[in-house]
């Protein structure tokens, strides 16, 4: 039987999955890795203590609950120095409430690596926009998250608790300011244990108790923080004793959901999309590579299940982008050495990520080297020849042809006939295996397009082209200056969109353009 498969049956736990996917939220909030996969168990421990009537909804909510880490990924390097990683990680570790811990946690954690006047800034527009900023951060992730966990088959639920993540008992959370009890039990269960877990890892039980009690009944729910304190010490020494994936798993309460072909799918293709929110020239890159190695893969003559893996890894070969702050991937000239490493670090982080998948750690491999070149120039292993396997091959080339027709900000498009002269220079020059790149190529010439009859709620065509602009991150008043209309009737479009599609966000409304393929 093959890792994750649940006994007596044919499916795979989606625990098993969504625990090894889980490493996305830790790496792009800042966090240490397995974060919350512990928050997770103790979370469901607590919900065995408060008798809580949905366990299963507390269970994901925890797990996923940093599930929007990249929504507001653009924004917060664009306004606060660069490195959104450092900026959500100084968040969780601060108390709002006391202005002596905004200044030596929150401000000072500020773009870290950067010089003292982008610090300086990023502290100013942190002090005057703070209110907006939290107000779109929150937005942003609470829709993204609750939007991901529709799409890999979670409930209502676990989108309801979710969209809740970042309200406080006082009512002076966000998005929508709930209150006490109007914010689900799910929700209050997962800031908890999410608390106490972090601040046990950085001081201690002691540390961890001290800072539930002191936000308890602001930021945390007073009973939730009471049954935590009361059983403290004996649930913090076993996430000291246990690994925390495994035990992550195994504590998931029964019944052990499943995922069968088409969920498993959908859950690989909505991480892919997630992590593209990272910047707006990255959107639909995960899910153009997937379809590009499929059809790739069946042009060289592969069996079901290998093209299968192909289309898998292709969704998942840049899930490690989400370790890597977005400035440097937003970067319109050359990058530092340093920066250079922590891009060359991706490839890794996201082989490490999908290792932990349980029955798709075989992608591993995949996804780790689809930067390698057969000549030993790609990184990050420096493999050669025939130490690169064909889904590699196939996947660098489909990334290298596809990242090459799409901007960046160091250089324009390049038109699909001359990114196909560059691929094949780089094929004559021995970098590229010839078969992938023939079978890429033919099935670029193949592209998808999607017709208007498919296009979800209803749509027109100046609306999907409305999407597409607010996906790529332009302004109201850079979408009127493109649509050449006036700034109110941008606005209007803008809106009649949001409302059309469901969502409040910019990164809400990329997320439903990918899902849609919306963006070709």
């Amino acid at each position: 039987m093959l890792a994750g498969m649940v006994p007596g049956d044919d499916r795979l736990r989606l625990a098993e999955l969504l625990v090894g996917l889980s490493l996305v939220a830790d790496l792009g909030m800042g966090l240490e890795p397995g974060e919350a996969a512990r928050a997770c168990i103790l979370a469901t421990r607590l919900a065995d203590a408060l008798d809580a009537p949905a366990p299963a909804d507390v269970y994901y909510t925890t797990l996923l609950q940093h599930l929007g880490c990249t929504a507001y990924a653009h924004e917060a390097a664009a306004l606060l120095g660069g490195d959104e990683i450092a900026v959500k990680s100084a968040a969780l570790r601060t108390d709002f409430r006391d202005p002596r811990d905004v200044v030596r946690t929150y401000l000072l954690g500020l773009a870290p690596d950067a010089g003292l006047g982008t610090r300086l800034r990023a502290a100013g527009v942190a002090v005057a926009r703070s209110r907006s900023i939290t107000a779109g951060y929150a937005r942003a992730n609470c829709e993204v998250a609750a939007m991901t966990a529709r799409r890999v088959g979670l409930g209502e639920g676990v989108a309801a608790g979710l969209g809740a993540i970042f309200e406080q008992v006082d009512g002076k959370g966000a998005p929508a300011g709930l209150p006490g009890d109007a914010i689900p039990l799910a929700a209050r269960i997962a800031q908890v244990a999410s608390v106490a877990s972090l601040f046990d890892g950085l001081g201690g039980p002691d540390t961890a108790i001290a800072t539930v009690r002191r936000r308890a009944g602001a930021a945390l729910d007073p009973t939730v923080a009471d049954a935590f304190c009361r059983a403290a010490p004996e649930l913090l020494a076993e996430l000291a004793t246990v690994d925390v994936a495994e035990a992550a798993v195994a504590c998931e309460p029964a019944p052990a959901a499943g995922v069968r072909g088409d969920a498993i799918d959908a859950a690989c293709a909505a991480f892919g999309d997630a992590v593209d929110l990272k910047a707006p020239f990255l959107h639909g890159h995960a899910a153009a590579v997937a379809e590009l190695a499929e059809a790739a893969g069946r042009r060289l003559g592969l069996d079901e299940p290998e093209v299968v893996d192909l289309r898998r890894a292709g969704a998942l070969h840049d899930v490690g982008r989400v370790a890597v702050p977005t400035g440097i991937w937003e970067r319109p000239g050359p990058l530092t050495s340093a920066q250079w490493e922590r891009v060359r670090l991706h490839a890794y982080q996201g082989e490490r990520i999908v290792g932990r998948c349980g029955a798709l750690a075989a992608l591993a491999p995949a996804v780790g080297m689809h930067h390698e070149r057969l000549d030993g120039s790609g990184y990050h292993h420096g493999a050669r020849g025939g130490a690169i396997p064909l889904a590699a091959r196939v996947l660098a080339a489909a990334d290298a042809f596809h990242a090459m027709t799409r901007p960046r900000p160091h250089r324009a498009a390049l038109a699909p006939e001359q990114a196909a002269r560059e691929l094949a220079a780089d094929r004559d020059a021995g970098r590229l295996d010839g078969d992938a790149v023939g079978a890429v190529l033919a099935a670029a010439g193949q592209a998808r397009q999607v017709p208007r009859a498919e296009r979800p709620h209803g749509l027109t065509d100046r609306q999907v082209e409305v999407l597409r602009l607010v996906a790529g991150g332009l302004s109201n008043p850079a979408i009127a200056d493109r649509l050449v209309i006036s700034r109110r009737t941008a606005e209007r479009h803008v809106q009649d969109v949001y409302a059309r599609i469901g969502v409040s966000s910019r990164a809400a409304a990329a997320l439903f353009a990918m899902e849609h393929d919306l963006l070709r």
